[in-house]
């Protein structure tokens, strides 16, 4: 499956696309700040392609101008998520390589994955989360019209060895569809 912006195409990873991760992933201003290891090599970004990306509803974000990979997103529902949500309940993540931060991508990608979740799979909330420090991905969360939910504090994160405060955030079904209406996303 493909969704489709005015500048993305959001459609699954493949695994000829581990070079284009590596370029962005072996970045340490990106995986860490997200909770993740920077990528070491092209093999070990398609073992993550293989083992990580390949999960349902996690998109290669495209740019329909030139075709190229420039970052992530996903969702994942009910118990996939990170959080303790039900089944008709949704979870967001998301990064971006940094020459295409400050664009206007990752909102434009999150926009169009919300929009996904709520009508295509009838989500009722969707939820969203960044670590304390993180403005970039709150900003983002801002933009699209999530609403701060609650902090959790002393989050393990094993993946990068760390202990970090997470902020919730979450948009429900009919906040979205007052967000669209009053034209604010």
């Amino acid at each position: 499956m493909k969704l489709e912006t005015k500048r993305l195409i959001l459609r699954p990873w493949k695994y000829d696309d581990a070079e284009e991760l590596y370029n962005y992933a072996k970045d340490p201003r990106i995986g860490p700040v997200a909770g993740w290891p920077v990528h070491t090599s092209i093999e070990d970004s398609r073992q993550i392609i293989k083992d990580v990306l390949s999960a349902a509803e996690t998109f290669a974000v495209v740019l329909i101008d030139g075709n190229a990979v420039v970052g992530s997103i996903g969702l994942m529902i009910g118990e996939k998520s990170n959080l303790d949500i039900s089944e008709d309940e949704g979870e967001i993540g998301y990064w971006i390589g940094v020459p295409y931060w400050g664009q206007g991508l990752i909102p434009e990608a999150v926009n169009e994955l919300m929009r996904y979740g709520f009508e295509n799979l009838g989500l009722k909330t969707i939820w969203c989360g960044y670590f304390k420090g993180n403005e970039k991905s709150r900003r983002v969360q801002e933009k699209c019209g999530f609403q701060y939910h609650h902090t959790e504090k002393d989050k393990n994160l094993p993946l990068v060895n760390d202990i970090r405060t997470t902020h919730i955030t979450c948009i429900t079904r009919a906040q979205w569809q007052e967000e669209l209406r009053s034209g604010q996303i």
